[in-house]
């Protein structure tokens, strides 16, 4: 079996997560566990608006619906972007340009550090 890849959390996408409900809070634990051993979250949509591989874990609770943006597909780490509480039906533009600018980011610090 592979070993597990490890999270690498970009900009305040950490502190954002333990900003979420309890619940939230651990089925978005839950679901990056999955996506740490190469499984597939329970609920998630493609997101390459953002960056090439970028994908949207979803989460519906009581409190709201909630979002943890991740890019897996690079071999050293999955690098959670952006983690939060969705307040419309479409994802803000301010969500999406965070997380894409997070995405910029982590593609030039690989780069810099090859």
């Amino acid at each position: 079996m592979e070993r597990e890849k490890q999270i690498r959390w970009v900009g305040s996408a950490y502190d954002d997560l333990l900003a979420f409900p309890k619940d939230a809070r651990k089925e978005a634990g839950f679901q990056l566990g999955k996506v740490q051993a190469g499984l597939e979250p329970s609920d998630w949509k493609p997101f390459d608006a953002v960056g090439a591989g970028t994908r949207e874990i979803r989460i519906s609770e009581a409190s709201g619906i909630y979002r943890v943006m991740y890019v897996a597909k690079f071999e050293e780490a999955v690098y959670v972007l952006h983690c939060f509480q969705k307040k419309s039906q479409a994802t803000s533009k301010q969500d999406q340009n965070m997380a894409a600018a997070r995405y910029r980011a982590v593609v030039k610090a690989r780069k810099e550090n090859k």
